[in-house]
């Protein structure tokens, strides 16, 4: 409320009657809060502002004053009401009905004020209860709010809309329907009847309020409401609904079956009985099919059409299949539309269709051979599609309808062994869309694979593989078979196909190719071996498509395949992943599967419980094997490979029994112990070596299997981990494991912890502590001080210099771990306690006696840091504004002010690290403290803080002004500028002023030219923790403002492409089938130009030995070189320098214009003939052919930028020429150079 008030105050001078009024008012009553000694809280605001609005309305005239109080205190009590407790709204809404509810027809000229007067009543109808409801001032307001739900006025109709949504949504407790629901749903069937009793023409002069806008403003206010009105008034809502559409506006009607579709996918209990008037609906529907041109209707018209029927049930399979031929017949002619969206809404809704695919209605299906059953002739209708010159533009939507009906034929008629429905139906289907696939002139490839991906995972690879071959291998290839090597890709969803299938046809294929590569290696054909590679890659990828609850896991994971798969992870780096995978596949999925209660899937293919823990005792019996080989690979890889390794550990010692756990921690746990012996010896290890340690490797391990240990063993870890060879390690690696260790023992709870007693243990081991271990060593501080007891908070101040520091530290997560370290600290303290003084360092010999715990005495266990180093200092005042954020509400005002005071003195420092630590913490003071403890500061704040206002270094300036900027907002001027002092300080908080109301005025400016400023959202950093968005977070006004560069939308940004149409390609060398695959022939209007392979390679000369491309680097650069110039602004400074049109200037200002001289004119007409040449090189060399220049005497010795000859690849120019350049032959009468240079 504070913040909205703020936003109001400064207004009192402006020249707007409708922002002085109200501001003008809020002072007034805040001063007579004043004189009153009575606290500003929303009840004195409520209770004030009714008194006013009394007196305002009991006078006998309402002039235009009046008028502007009246409209000015409704515009309060709406901002101040939703803060006032429900409570007081109760007793006093005798009093708000009397003032407010006659105001209806005052204001209904009155907009702004009536859009207040609605907002009151939000918050007033939030706070009754249900006795209050049914008194006769509320049901008539209410009335009155509904009329408005149909008013002209764009603003008025949302907020009433909105407040009749809100008070439906929210019904007072314990009924879960509001009582006003009825009140509405009888109000929208008496608008509808009246909307659709005629032509709108006849109803214009009837009543006025029975027009089409009137009637799209009831069907957008049903959009929102359908879901909490009564369920028997639904039915006749839908019935009202559908007469709509015949009163023939294109946009009335798109409007009502779109609220149509939206009260068909109403949830099923929400029992709006709608199901059973379902038949009568979509018969009316189907009575008045909209034209397939009529791109406003069509898309709204078929949808309903699909919604309608996915929550259609018939009494029977042949009324079902009845009334699905019906409906599939005329949604599928929507396909033949030139309209996309039109098409896309067909395809939708054929989706919907095709949920509705009931399983008796498939087993009939399965039982009737007859082709003449509505799902074959659907299918068989499809199939044709497929080749039809009609459909071929809607390719598609209809390889999308293709897939919907793969997904919706996963019916089996028997266990997990029987086909599917989609196989015995659709493989001539998914056959044709796969040898369309591999046509070349196909354009929908991606369409293709996403129907033929569905397949793979409704079918299985070992049925769809047999319907399409792979051909991949060289014998396939050599007798002219296809290659679908696509489908490889496909293999790695989960599918129903047994684990065997992989086993028997893809491990040997893998194989085989795996030999061609090594040929092809041997051969020296890289390009081949790379293609067999890929291929080897691609099948291995697809294994973990098969290990999501295979069905045959025990036949198939034979000792001989894990013995391969395990010499896969071994060896073959490139496939381990993929194998990873899928062995993580196994466990999770089987685990998955065993957890999941009967009959709460909805995949038939899923296993049942005891399958599934069927397979998981299979995989158990081997998680001893597996853990060992998962362990072996762990210590061979590197340290971004072990994250995949790691995952595929936990899953499988989650599957493991206890002893094989035990086995392998011991294991480990006796290497580490060796190696830690070893590493002791060793030189240390620093730096970012730390993960390459044997010792760090089984630390890793250990912590995998961390949660899986006994309690015997844990403790044994915890034991081992708090050692001193560990803790005080010279390998970065181990002590980082090691507290990491620690800290999740401690949390698991499996170790019986004596919080004081190791505390005090790692506090002896603190010398030896390296800077990488920091985070996790306060981690475990941050685990363990929870756990110390009521009478050990001595403990606490030994560990507060260490966290403090910490708050410096330059590793980010060292010093967010700091953070809660101290924050856990204080949360501490402040659940009570005792604290021993004589038990801490330093205060033994004082006699201090013992004290209570709680949070100001922590704080003041902190402010004994501000006595040491600037460093120090500087991270006390961070950690004291982190706890004064946490604890706000804690904290006393009286040390609130003593520590703001103490704090404010260290503004004047010459430190620059205390000063930028004081400045968060004056931030974090004002956005967060209340006023009265910051007011009395003001006069010295404000001083201190604008000698800081012109300081670049450590972005000083700019936090100092976003510093203001809150002060101002939470103070306003008058507060704030004179604490300033001398003139040149506050020309600081002048600039702010005015920088702000510069702002403002290009924020109007821009909104009085029409631009939207909510198509550019302005989104700033945030960091996810409050402390940080308020401590290094701007939030300035201004820092957006100063930006005079428009910013696009993305709308303006990104134009609307028009829809691409479709047209058939011609093929010179091949003739035209229009009535069969024509798929294959369209192509979109963007692609009228498509690009040959080799027409670039074409321009190149090629060698006729090898074949390769020779590039010409001097012809190239001598084709750059005849480009035109377009470098006009370059030229035009150099232009006016020489040219005969230019001049220049003296020293004192003069121009003096170029002298027409010889020279000057010979010049620029050479720079023109160069200009010409450039720009028509083209034209000009078709032309005429003009004859190469001659080269000149000595031309390979002339210089380029200075005079004179130089030297040339080791040679010196010379006055004469060789006899065999001289005694060269000229042809075709040509004279021949002279010894002397001579013709």
């Amino acid at each position: 409320m504070e913040e909205a008030l703020e936003k109001i105050r400064p207004h009192t001078s402006s020249s707007l009657s409708h922002q002085k009024t109200p501001a003008v008012l809020l002072i007034a009553l805040e001063s007579t809060f004043k004189e009153q000694n009575t606290d500003a809280s929303p009840t004195a605001y409520f209770a004030a502002l009714l008194t006013t609005l009394d007196g305002t309305l009991q006078k006998k005239k309402l002039g235009s004053d009046e008028m502007e109080v009246l409209h000015a205190v409704l515009y309060l009590l709406a901002l101040i009401a939703p803060f006032v407790s429900a409570p007081v709204v109760r007793t006093n809404l005798s009093t708000v009905l009397s003032l407010t509810a006659p105001l209806f027809s005052v204001l209904k000229e009155h907009a702004p004020a009536l859009r207040s007067q609605l907002s009151l009543y939000h918050a007033i109808f939030q706070s009754l209860d249900r006795s209050q409801l049914d008194t006769q001032g509320i049901r008539q307001t209410f009335a009155s709010i509904l009329q408005f739900c149909i008013d002209p006025r764009p603003k008025v109709r949302k907020k009433a809309a909105d407040l009749v949504k809100d008070v439906l949504s929210n019904p007072p407790p314990p009924l879960s329907r509001h009582p006003y629901s009825e009140r509405v749903a009888e109000w929208a069937k008496s608008a509808l009847s009246e909307v659709g009793a005629g032509p709108f023409s006849k109803l214009k002069a009837k009543s006025p309020e029975a027009s089409p806008e009137t009637a799209l403003h009831i069907v957008a206010f049903l959009r929102p409401v359908l879901g909490r009105l009564p369920p028997p008034s639904i039915p006749a809502i839908a019935n009202l609904l559908l007469t709509l559409p015949r009163l023939g506006h294109p946009y009335l009607s798109q409007s009502s079956y779109s609220v149509l579709s939206d009260l068909f996918t109403l949830p099923s209990d929400n029992g709006t009985h709608i199901s059973n008037q379902l038949s009568g609906v979509l018969s009316v529907v189907l009575a008045s099919p909209p034209s397939k041109s009529d791109s406003i209707l069509s898309p709204a018209w078929v949808q309903v059409l699909g919604n309608a029927f996915s929550v259609y049930r018939a009494d029977d399979v042949n009324s079902h299949a009845n009334e699905l031929g019906k409906v599939w017949k005329v949604v599928w002619s929507f396909l033949e539309s030139n309209d996309p969206p039109t098409r896309k809404a067909a395809a939708q809704s054929l989706d919907m269709l095709c949920r509705s695919f009931t399983p008796e209605f498939i087993s009939y299906t399965l039982q009737d051979t007859n082709s003449s059953t509505t799902l074959r002739k659907i299918i068989a209708q499809t199939l044709k599609a497929l080749d039809s010159l009609v459909y071929a533009r809607a390719m598609p939507e209809l390889l999308s309808v293709i897939s919907s009906m793969i997904a919706n034929l996963r019916y089996r008629p028997g266990p997990r062994t029987f086909p599917t429905a989609a196989e015995s139906l659709l493989l001539p289907i998914i056959e044709h869309v796969g040898k369309l696939r591999v046509q070349k002139g196909f354009e929908y490839k991606e369409a293709a694979d996403a129907t033929l991906a569905t397949a793979m995972r409704v079918l299985g690879p070992h049925v769809l593989l047999q319907t399409l071959p792979l051909n991949v291998e060289p014998h396939d290839l050599e007798a002219g078979k296809e290659p679908r090597a696509f489908l490889l890709p496909l293999l790695t969803q989960s599918h129903p196909s047994p684990l065997g299938h992989f086993v028997s046809y893809f491990v040997p294929l893998s194989e085989r190719m795996f030999d061609l590569q090594s040929n092809a290696e041997a051969e020296d054909r890289p390009s081949e071996a790379k293609v067999w590679s890929v291929l080897v890659a691609q099948i291995w990828s697809g294994f973990a498509g098969y290990c999501h609850t295979p069905p045959d896991l025990k036949e198939a994971l034979t000792p001989a395949f894990s013995q391969l798969l395990s010499q896969l992870l071994y060896g073959q780096p490139e496939l381990r992943p993929a194998v990873l995978k899928g062995l993580k596949a196994l466990v999770e999925s089987n685990v998955a599967a065993a957890t999941l209660k009967e009959g709460h899937t909805s995949d038939p293919d899923a296993p049942s419980v005891d399958e599934a823990t069927a397979n998981i005792a299979v995989l158990r019996a081997q998680a001893e094997s597996w853990l060992a080989v998962f362990f072996n690979v762990f210590g061979t890889v590197g340290r971004d490979s072990r994250g995949m390794i790691g995952d595929v550990i936990s899953a499988w010692a989650s599957i493991a029994g206890e002893k094989e756990i035990t086995k392998a921690y011991v294991k480990v746990a006796e290497l580490f112990k060796n190696n830690l012996t070893l590493a002791a010896k060793g030189p240390s290890q620093h730096g970012g070596q730390d993960s390459g340690s044997v010792t760090a490797m089984t630390q890793d391990i250990l912590i995998l299997l961390l949660p899986f240990l006994s309690t015997a063993d844990a403790t044994a870890l915890y034991n081992l981990c708090l050692s001193t060879e560990v803790l005080t390690g010279k390998d970065n690696g181990v002590q980082k494991r090691g507290y990491k260790i620690l800290t999740k023992l401690v949390e698991s709870g499996k170790v019986t912890v004596d919080a004081e007693a190791v505390i005090s243990q790692m506090d002896k081991l603190s010398e030896g502590l390296v800077a990488a271990a920091k985070k996790d060593r306060f981690n475990l501080l941050s685990s363990l001080v929870p756990s110390l007891p009521s009478m050990a908070m001595h403990i606490i101040p030994s560990l507060i210099p260490e966290a403090v520091l910490g708050t410096k530290e330059p590793s980010e997560k060292a010093r967010t771990a700091a953070f809660e370290l101290v924050l856990i600290m204080g949360r501490k303290m402040s659940q009570g306690g005792v604290v021993k003084r004589n038990l801490i360092d330093g205060m033994d010999e004082d006699g201090a006696s013992d004290t209570a715990a709680s949070i100001e005495e922590f704080l003041t266990m902190l402010a004994g840091g501000l006595a040491a180093s600037p460093h120090m200092i500087s991270a006390t005042i961070t950690a004291i504004s982190r706890l004064v954020f946490e604890f706000k509400d804690t904290i006393s005002a009286k040390l609130h002010t003593e520590l703001f005071a103490t704090l404010l003195v260290f503004l004047t420092s010459a430190n620059r690290e205390i000063v930028k630590s004081v400045l968060g913490f004056v931030k974090l003071a004002i956005h967060t403290l209340p006023t009265e403890i910051i007011r009395p500061h003001l006069k010295d704040l404000v001083p201190k803080l604008l000698n800081w206002s012109h300081d670049h270094k450590n972005h000083f300036k700019a936090k100092v002004r976003h510093i203001f900027e809150r002060m101002l907002r939470r103070f306003g001027w008058d507060e704030v500028y004179p604490c300033a002092g001398e003139e040149e300080a506050a020309k600081v908080l002048v600039n702010i002023k005015k920088r702000k109301e510069r702002a403002k005025r290009k924020k109007i400016s821009r909104a009085e030219e029409g631009e939207d400023d909510d198509d550019v959202p302005i989104t700033r950093h945030v960091t996810g923790d409050a402390f940080e968005d308020i401590l290094y977070g701007s939030e300035s006004e201004l820092d957006d403002s100063d930006d005079d560069v428009p910013i696009q939308s993305k709308n303006q940004q990104n134009k609307k492409q028009s829809e691409q149409g479709t047209r058939l390609r011609l093929d010179d060398d091949e003739p035209m089938d229009l009535l069969s695959g024509a798929a294959s022939r369209i192509t979109n209007d963007t692609s009228k130009r498509r690009r040959k392979p080799g027409q670039d390679a074409s321009r190149f000369k090629t060698d006729e030995d090898t074949g390769k491309m020779i590039i010409d680097e001097e012809l190239e650069s001598d084709n750059e070189d005849i480009r035109p110039s377009t470098d006009v602004a370059g030229t035009a400074y150099r232009e006016s320098m020489t040219s005969v049109d230019g001049f220049t200037r003296g020293p004192n200002g003069r121009v003096k214009f170029h002298k027409d001289t010889k020279k000057r004119r010979r010049e620029e007409f050479e720079a023109e003939d160069v200009e010409m040449a450039d720009g028509e090189a083209a034209t000009i060399a078709s032309k005429k052919n003009k004859r190469k220049a001659e080269p000149k005497l000595g031309h390979e010795f002339k210089a380029k930028r200075a005079g004179g000859d130089v030297k040339k690849k080791g040679m010196d120019p010379y006055a004469y020429l060789s006899l065999s350049q001289a005694a060269k032959k000229g042809g075709r009468g040509r004279n021949n150079l002279g010894i002397t240079g001579k013709r």
